[in-house]
């Protein structure tokens, strides 16, 4: 099927360069507005009880928790003066007064309660809701064009905005600016790379113009999803990490495999066609397994997980098609011209003679003693992993630059309680009748008591440690309907941490008088990792499946799939480790710069593990394909392994070093998660490709020997039927075939 393919892209080469500029051309004006369509949010499970809850309170209430607030500070140093009282009360209902607003209020018109104002009394909070889920566009619309309203300053009060509204708004305008400085930094820095990896200018733009079609593609599938579901605009990070990425992988593979063709005698027509053959094989089956890998997230309901899962798929199928199908028509067309522009030129080695070759015969003379050596060393790397805390995002993402951050940086200083990331106690049949009062105010003094709660506020008052401080005022009916009811319960610990987790576990082991379900940042962030971490094994069990599956497909073995997701998951391990340190425990903080919270956001690791245990498998499958090749064609076990590798290595070698530049690139970004992605994928693709790639594997196979191809009879069968070789066909000419001993090698990096 391959070597079809490989004939049909040599024969309509213009039709298919032309139909390709076609595509990106019309991909990029139709989809280049699709970051303006995404969203922010997609950080909880719709099923969970704490966004059942907050629906309910939007349906039946009109209610939720403020997104908007208010920060005034008196210049005079006292909320309670009565010009700063009359002004913070007129505030209040300016805002109340604003569109979209569905409830506005503050330390002047809910009776003084202590804890919305700061501890010296020079500060108090304003607090309001625009209706929607947390993200939703019309949300950032509209808080945009509060913020610059309500931001003011006057000879009493000055007022800032936060809340997370403005969060969302300010982390997805950081996200584009991010990005956009992201292509600037990586696209040129790249193609320098690219001139020094190929040596020659004309190749060096090959992975480039890949990268272009997949990346446009992607934005033109995101545009035509949105139509259908919610997308978030954090895949857009992804889209063009992996878009770039996999370009520069999958050209490498074909470009040195023709340039190899090309140096063993083959003319342009049948070099193209044997790469796409060949390599070409390794390209999709890698793409598979890259794919897989993404499109397990789909497994979980949280849309911003699915949205990697459609972004990431997207673009490793448009990177596949471009690099076998579209780069082959270019290749055809270029024939040596692909070498035009030399920069400098190399010296052809025979596999004996390079420095993988080498490596690979030191390791395996020593395979026990220095593979344990590498172990010992990943599993070290591993080991903070084991302290990890888990927590969603928050304004510390954002650089301390951001005036939302500021806002919440005061409030975590100077008040007592937390009032931007309130509980909501929902009970929607509650009944209506007196008794149902005095059971709320029963229920109320008991979750007023719970450690953590700095006050409780209720259709019967305020409460404070199981004391009524506040009895009920006009604002109070916010709280009831005819047969409903719902409590507000302001924590004084951190909403994204252990302890708010245990406040919302606290909170729901309370008896209740009637059946209540719990809304809230910090019942979010419960219900989210209930969500992932119980689909977890389907997700990671479906990733196994499939890389065993395909890896099977390939060489016919049962050992190489299990030896392959055993490393990976190895070196995974260490990866996440040394995220662990960093960004958990703040070690290289000032470097980096970004505030360390004691936790990591609970979807990128597993995000990292995906994308990182795919691009693992990308290298892998290159290199066991050449390993196979070789053993198919001399039997020779420890040999097959050193050819394999010197013919791979600089090849996986310098595609990773090009891979972690474009992740760095991303690292630069001013928002912690997407700099915790980037930072992490580089130390993995570069752990990947060195350790396990040039160490652990050689080691591996020198110690299984013949064990390595070996499968049961029953599943070889299979493999006789479904599996796809590398050898070549008797059919092509005798000019092209490859030569009897082992090939000169053009080393490309």
């Amino acid at each position: 099927m391959l070597r079809r393919l490989g004939r049909f892209t040599v024969e309509r080469r213009r039709l298919i360069m032309i139909a390709t500029l076609v595509f990106v051309i019309a991909a990029g004006a139709v989809g280049g507005n699709v970051a303006s369509l995404l969203s922010t949010g997609g950080f909880e499970d719709p099923g969970a009880e704490s966004t059942l809850a907050r629906e309910a309170l939007e349906d039946v209430f009109h209610q939720g928790s403020p997104n908007v607030i208010l920060l005034v500070t008196a210049k005079g140093g006292d909320v309670n003066d009565p010009a700063v009282a009359k002004a913070g009360a007129a505030l209040t209902e300016e805002l109340g007064n604003a569109k979209d607003i569905d409830q506005a209020v503050s330390y002047w018109t809910l009776g003084s309660p202590p804890p919305l104002a700061s501890v010296a009394g020079d500060q108090a909070m304003v607090l309001a809701r625009i209706s929607g889920s947390p993200g939703d566009n019309a949300i950032t619309d509209r808080v945009e064009e509060l913020s610059p309203e309500f931001t003011r300053s006057n000879d009493l009060i000055s007022v800032d905005v936060g809340g997370q509204a403005e969060i969302f708004r300010q982390v997805g305008s950081q996200i584009e600016e991010d990005l956009k400085r992201a292509e600037i930094i990586s696209f040129p820095l790249t193609l320098i790379l690219l001139m020094v990896v190929f040596g020659s200018v004309v190749a060096a733009g090959l992975p480039l113009g890949i990268g272009i079609f997949s990346i446009m593609g992607t934005f033109l599938v995101l545009r035509i999803l949105i139509s259908f579901t919610d997308v978030s605009i954090y895949a857009l990070n992804l889209t063009t990490a992996m878009g770039l990425g996999l370009a520069i992988d999958y050209s490498l593979f074909i470009v040195s495999r023709f340039r190899e063709e090309l140096a063993n005698g083959k003319d342009t027509e049948a070099a193209v066609i044997r790469a796409v053959e060949t390599a070409g094989k390794t390209v999709l089956f890698s793409a598979a397994t890259v794919a897989a890998s993404l499109a397990a997230l789909l497994v979980f309901p949280l849309f911003f997980l699915r949205s990697f899962a459609y972004a990431g798929t997207a673009v490793v199928a448009l990177a596949a098609v471009g690099a076998v199908v579209f780069l082959p028509a270019v290749l055809a067309s270029l024939g040596p011209n692909v070498d035009k522009f030399k920069l400098f030129h190399r010296t052809a080695k025979t596999s004996e003679q390079g420095f993988w070759h080498k490596l690979a015969m030191t390791v395996m003379r020593r395979p026990v003693a220095i593979g344990l050596a590498v172990m010992a060393v990943l599993l070290f790397l591993g080991a903070p992993f084991l302290n990890v805390v888990f927590a969603l995002p928050d304004d510390r993402v954002m650089p301390e630059s951001a005036t939302s951050r500021k806002v919440h940086e005061q409030l975590r200083l100077n008040f007592n309680s937390n009032e931007a990331n309130s509980l909501s106690v929902v009970a929607t049949d509650a009944g209506g009748s007196d008794s149902v009062t005095k059971e709320v105010d029963a229920y109320a003094i008991a979750l007023s008591k719970i450690h953590g709660t700095a006050r409780v506020d209720a259709v019967t008052g305020s409460y404070i440690a199981g004391v009524k401080v506040v009895d009920p005022n006009p604002t109070s009916i916010r709280f009831a309907s005819k047969t409903s009811t719902w409590l507000s319960v302001v924590p004084s610990v951190e909403a994204q941490s252990p302890e708010g987790e245990q406040l919302v576990h606290d909170i729901r082991a309370v008896e209740a008088p009637f059946e209540v379900s719990v809304a809230g940042p910090s019942a979010q962030l419960a219900d989210s990792k209930h969500s992932i971490f119980s689909r977890l094994p389907l997700a990671l069990g479906i990733i196994a499946t499939v890389t065993f599956i395909v890896l099977f497909l390939m060489f016919g073995s049962v050992l190489v799939p299990l030896k392959a997701v055993v490393l990976n998951l190895l070196s995974l391990s260490a990866t996440f480790g040394a995220m662990v340190w960093i960004f958990q425990e703040g070690h290289l903080s000032g470097f980096l710069n970004f505030t360390p919270t004691g936790a990591l956001d609970t979807t990128t690791p597993l995000l990292m593990f995906c994308v990182a245990f795919g691009l693992s498998m990308d290298y892998e499958v290159f290199l066991l394909s050449r390993i196979k090749e070789e053993h198919d064609r001399t039997g020779h076990s420890t040999e097959s392994v050193a050819v394999g590798l010197e013919k791979t290595g600089g090849i996986v070698t310098a595609a990773a070093a090009l891979l972690a530049v474009v992740f760095i690139a991303f690292s630069t970004s001013q928002i912690t998660f997407i700099k915790l992605f980037g930072v992490g994928l580089a130390v993995a693709v570069v752990m990947d490709a060195t350790l396990i790639r040039g160490i652990l594997v050689p080691a591996f196979m020198r110690l299984a020997g013949e064990a390595n191809w070996w499968a049961p009879k029953w599943m070889k069968k299979i493999y006789d039927r479904f599996g796809i070789s590398d050898v070549e066909p008797d059919d092509e000419s005798t000019e092209n075939r490859e030569p009897i001993g082992p090939p000169a090698t053009v080393t490309p990096s």
